[in-house]
């Protein structure tokens, strides 16, 4: 069976209904120093699922934030992307100053929250957050030490289906 998704502009595709679900499960992040980002991420309480080592050519760490179904891998002869080449990772939280001041209080350099005005036309971050406090429209921002960037997002209600 086959269903029309609507666009914002009005547009529309014809979308069939899925037919298994899927689920994202893991990420892979490239690093430089396998130990290093393992003091990283266990630094902000993140999980650690595992750490195998097959040889000197190939090491998989798997770390979980706190509260994700979803995990990070990172390791040697994991990935050949470049250390640092991650960006644009999505870290959603409930509420954004709670979350900067933690991550603050473990030492990590977070940027000022901050939002985007897209329905004005305007695409460049704006200081603050959202002043209606939108779910999807406030942000904060940070790297690992291999420059991987990070974006925590505010949402307090999801959209429907999400």
């Amino acid at each position: 069976m086959s269903t029309l998704q609507a666009h914002q502009d009005g547009a529309a595709d014809v979308v069939k209904d899925p037919t298994i679900n899927m689920s994202l499960e893991v990420i892979v992040i490239p690093v430089a120093d396998v130990d290093r980002a393992l003091r990283f991420y266990r630094s902000l309480g993140w999980r650690l699922d595992a750490d195998y080592e097959a040889g000197p050519e190939f090491r998989i760490v798997q770390v979980t934030p706190p509260g994700s179904v979803g995990s990070v891998i990172f390791g040697r002869g994991v990935t050949s992307v470049a250390p640092g080449s991650a960006q644009g990772l999505y870290l959603v939280v409930f509420d954004i100053d709670r979350a900067r001041a933690d991550l603050v209080g473990r030492g990590v350099e977070v940027s000022e929250v901050f939002h985007n005005v897209y329905d004005s036309g305007v695409q460049e971050p704006v200081d603050g957050p959202d002043p209606e406090r939108r779910s999807y429209a406030s942000y904060a921002s940070f790297s690992d030490p291999d420059g991987n960037g990070w974006l925590l997002q505010e949402v307090q209600v999801r959209l429907p289906g999400r």
